[in-house]
């Protein structure tokens, strides 16, 4: 499933609208951890293809078709642009920049491609089961409550 995203900084919250309704469809619960970080992931790399290419882009999502223990899910973003995704170091006064820091802490893969006359962004979540029989967000994991993390941002719409 594929939604086109306008270059427009009010795409991004539509973005995360469309992933959460995708999400219930397919019965993973808004408040599981692996939803929460996927809906995270959306606003990041959606954020980065409208602010960093100012062109159209296309936010596809692929979910198992079954809810399980372990399933993997998979976000891409494909832009027009052919400059390369570039991590970049920011210090704690910028209000940007770590968009792609958080992909790589919260993923449990991502990688880019060149596609056609522009990119591919991707990203994998892992859905793993703990021994209490609770499904979770692996490797990448979830980011526990109220603990401060330096150097990253969020941004809440």
């Amino acid at each position: 499933m594929q939604l086109e995203i306008r270059p427009d900084p009010a795409e991004v919250g539509r973005a995360r609208r469309w992933a959460r309704s995708r999400l219930a469809g397919s019965g993973i619960e808004v408040d599981d951890p692996l939803a929460e970080n996927l809906i995270l992931l959306v606003s990041e790399l959606v954020t980065n293809a409208v602010v960093h290419t100012g062109c159209p882009a296309v936010l596809r999502l692929c979910l198992p078709e079954e809810v399980a223990e372990s399933a993997t899910v998979r976000l891409e973003v494909a832009d027009f642009s052919t400059r390369a995704p570039v991590p970049r170091w920011v210090d704690g006064e910028a209000t940007g920049g770590r968009g792609l820091a958080l992909v790589d802490g919260l993923a449990d893969r991502w990688g880019w491609s060149p596609e056609g006359v522009g990119k591919r962004i991707w990203c994998e979540l892992d859905r793993c089961s703990r021994a209490d029989g609770r499904s979770v967000a692996c490797a990448g994991g979830t980011l526990p409550a109220r603990q401060g993390y330096e150097g990253l941002a969020y941004e809440a719409v």
